[in-house]
């Protein structure tokens, strides 16, 4: 069937990209690097710009504004969970970004790549070819660290990479009690080393939130040979028989087509790419005849394999008005918000989450699966309420849980946000591993670099001791940290589950990829925004057809023992 009007009046390009977030951008940029390959970048939110202006979009590009967007519409999905039956039935919140740079121009900035063994079971779940040695060159491309480059680290590509400026002594106190608990500091848990306790890369450049719109779409925006367009809802993936040969949209209220010669590659992330997939035909055949959907392709992994991060926050009262609590006062919040007007400097030029770090949770596991942000505030509600009193706290939370999720379509409007079932905490593995995530977090408070600044515990508090207590905390506060991924995952063609295969191709279709978080075999141990941007640009490579970059035997630390827990 040829679903689509007359070629004569429609336009075409080379490449259509259905989304300008943390992928799509760098996909636009790489691939029109060659002149004579035209791209379409298709966004459905607005610009990152009001005017083409910074400051008139400090929402977005002021880094200690970055709630302000998490609980507001505009530029956001604003995505919520059905009710989850193992955290007290609570509906979670999640935003995704909608907007030029996507959950980029949306995040806490926290740069993490992951741990080397991450990219090495991919290669085992069937991505061959993206194991740790051809993963981290692209890591490295895509980087420039302020500290430059080495082995590990890119020190000239277009992501500015920074480190905290606030040297605040709270971040001093958490990263010292860490090695009084008897954790290693590590001075680069993006490098060698991840095991530890030390201070966070963030994608933050001259006090500015350096989303991928800023670092790749922007630059390139004078290429003749690239479209953007925004506001605008892509509704289908138009076939010709098993083809992909390009999209339908709507923008102002009118329904469009643009034509793909070579291909069509979904960058939508891990919500909006198989909701797509699905409204076009693409998925499990039982759920799209349900809906009336005409099946083009039976893939049943479509939406399933849902993963994501949990996580909750340990606070405890601050003895010295030393916390950002002051800051959040309206007076303060103005002189810092000038500030920054002015200069990008001062209070406003970071998320204040400037250290962090990874632990085990117990003998025997080979690599850290627990992982800590430290910031020298109380956050209450994702930050929709203000914090009440001097309080720091840490955001911890296991990193590869064993509850696997779905999403699918609710119907075959894509005005409908799909049903999203992530089914937290729905193992005993995963109930064990926050329990200890609550434990060893407190221990870490209890050392003495704390001791100058400790207050009572806020939460969980100290009436909270018994397993049965701490587990029922957790039911009641874990959230998620916004890492949906994994919902269109990659791997072999024998593997009844991938939807695309090693070479980001959707299976058993032509011209049609994924690129984008929804592909990851299983979630990485860490935040999603660096490995997102890794795999675009690794599948730019893949696309233009250029030989895989490598590197060979990178030494990756090992513990000196994996018996003990630290």
């Amino acid at each position: 069937i040829i679903a689509y009007t007359s070629k004569s009046s429609t336009p075409s390009f080379n490449y259509v990209i259905v989304g300008a977030g943390s992928a799509g951008c760098v996909l636009a940029n790489r691939l029109t690097e060659d002149p004579q390959e035209s791209v379409l970048l298709l966004e459905a939110g607005p610009k990152d710009r009001t005017l083409g202006n910074v400051r008139l979009s400090w929402k977005i590009h002021m880094p200690a504004a970055l709630t302000y967007n998490l609980c507001d519409d505009k530029v956001n999905w604003f995505y919520h969970t059905l009710p989850q039956e193992h955290v007290n039935n609570r509906v979670m919140y999640w935003p995704r970004g909608r907007v030029w740079g996507g959950s980029s121009s949306l995040n806490a900035m926290v740069y993490i790549r992951g741990h080397g063994e991450d990219y090495n079971r991919w290669q085992r779940e069937g991505a061959e070819g993206w194991d740790y040695d051809h993963c981290l060159p692209y890591f490295r491309k895509a980087q420039c660290h302020e500290l430059g480059g080495d082995r590990y680290r890119g020190g000239s590509g277009p992501l500015h990479v920074t480190r905290g400026k606030t040297n605040h002594p709270l971040h001093r106190a958490f990263i010292e009690a860490g090695q009084q608990a008897g954790y290693p500091f590590t001075n680069d848990m993006n490098g060698f080393q991840q095991e530890g306790l030390g201070w966070m890369d963030m994608t933050i450049y001259e006090g500015k939130r350096w989303s991928t719109a800023s670092a790749y779409l922007r630059p390139v925006l004078t290429r003749a040979n690239l479209r953007t367009e925004v506001q605008c809802l892509t509704t289908r993936i138009l076939f010709d028989g098993r083809r992909a040969v390009g999209v339908e949209y709507t923008q102002n209220g009118e329904k469009k087509q643009v034509f793909a010669e070579k291909e069509v590659i979904l960058s939508g992330g891990a919500i909006n790419s198989p909701q797509l997939l699905m409204l076009s035909g693409v998925g499990n055949a039982d759920d799209l005849k349900q809906l009336d959907i005409p099946v083009v392709q039976h893939l049943p992994g479509v939406g399933s394999n849902l993963q994501d991060h949990l996580e909750l926050y340990v606070q405890q009262q601050c003895s010295q008005p030393i916390t950002l609590y002051k800051a959040q006062k309206p007076f303060h919040m103005v002189k810092i918000g000038l500030e920054w007007l002015l200069q990008y400097t001062g209070y406003g030029a970071t998320a204040h989450l400037e250290s962090g770090g990874f632990i085990r949770s117990r003998g025997g596991v080979a690599h850290p699966d627990i992982q800590f942000h430290f910031l020298p505030s109380q956050v209450i509600d994702h930050g929709r309420v203000a914090s009440k009193i001097e309080a720091y706290q840490v955001h911890v939370g296991p990193m590869r849980s064993t509850s696997i999720g779905w999403l699918k379509l609710k119907s075959a409007s894509p005005l409908d946000h799909p049903i999203i079932q992530p089914n937290y905490l729905s193992t005993d593995t995963d109930v064990w591993e926050f329990r200890e995530c609550v434990k060893l977090s407190r221990e870490i408070f209890a050392q003495k670099a704390f001791d100058p600044f400790r207050g009572p515990e806020v939460q969980p508090g100290p009436e909270c001791q018994s397993d049965a207590e701490i587990d029922a905390f957790v039911r009641d506060k874990a959230d998620s940290a916004y890492h949906p991924s994994c919902t269109c995952k990659m791997g072999s063609p024998s593997d009844p589950m991938a939807v695309v295969d090693p070479e980001t191709r959707v299976l058993g279709l032509e011209g049609l990829r994924v690129v984008d978080a929804s592909i990851m075999p299983s979630v990485v141990s860490g935040n999603l925004n660096a490995p997102t941007i890794m795999i675009a640009e690794k599948a730019a490579d893949i696309i233009r057809g250029r030989p895989a970059l490598g590197d060979p035997g990178v030494p990756v630390y090992q513990p000196g023992s994996l018996e003990t827990q630290r």
